[in-house]
């Protein structure tokens, strides 16, 4: 069986993609027209991609890092977010049984289980309480997180940095997540993180996060 790809990268840092067994339909690679810009000049980065496969509408997202508190990127991280939370929002507004998930990383831990240690990442970004409302922002516009209740914490993560041992140190953090529409959300049968594929010679710092719908 063959596969259809799409795909939105720029450069070495950014990108996003979608593969699927059973076609790609309305490929779009922002989630609205004023999408959130970054840089000098500022630009449209490739960090969303959606598409309709098999009847759900599926985004794949790279949710700006921030880098620092004080820095350019977390405010422009907190309005991206922002800007998602309304148009998703309005998605489910128009049509309350839409299919739809949203998926990637989200470069947010929302929770204290989701980080190894809250100590060191004390004044950083992906803990503040500003992205985590963010966040809850999204989920509370009309999305579940539908992995969290088949694998929750603590100790679960989805990222291990490539330095000082971090995946064999169990020093992770959970930054991946699958939100979906409520109509999606009911058909979800099992979900996990597959730590595994972690494991292999060359592997992204990045596990796959994964649900199976009926």
């Amino acid at each position: 069986m063959g596969y259809e790809v799409a795909h939105f990268g720029l450069n070495q840092w950014n990108g996003v993609a979608l593969i699927s067994r059973v076609g790609l339909d309305d490929v779009a690679t922002s989630f609205a027209d004023d999408q959130p810009l970054f840089g000098d000049p500022e630009v449209l980065e490739p960090r969303a991609i959606g598409a309709t496969c098999g009847g759900v509408r599926v985004w794949s997202f790279y949710v700006p890092n921030g880098r620092e508190l004080d820095h350019a990127h977390y405010t422009y991280k907190l309005a991206w977010l922002e800007r998602l939370r309304q148009v998703a929002g309005g998605w489910l507004e128009e049509n309350p049984d839409a299919q739809i998930a949203l998926t990637g990383d989200w470069n947010v831990a929302p929770q204290d289980d989701d980080v190894w240690d809250m100590a060191v990442f004390a004044g950083k970004t992906h803990v503040s309480q500003a992205e985590r409302d963010a966040f809850q922002g999204v989920v509370d516009a009309g999305y579940a997180d539908v992995v969290r209740p088949h694998a929750p914490g603590p100790g679960v993560y989805t990222f291990w940095d490539y330095q000082q041992l971090a995946f064999p140190k169990k020093r992770g953090l959970r930054i991946d997540f699958i939100l979906a529409s409520q109509a999606l959300a009911a058909r979800v049968d099992s979900a996990w993180i597959d730590r595994e594929e972690r494991k292999g010679k060359g592997a992204s710092d990045h596990a796959p996060v994964v649900i199976e719908i009926s």
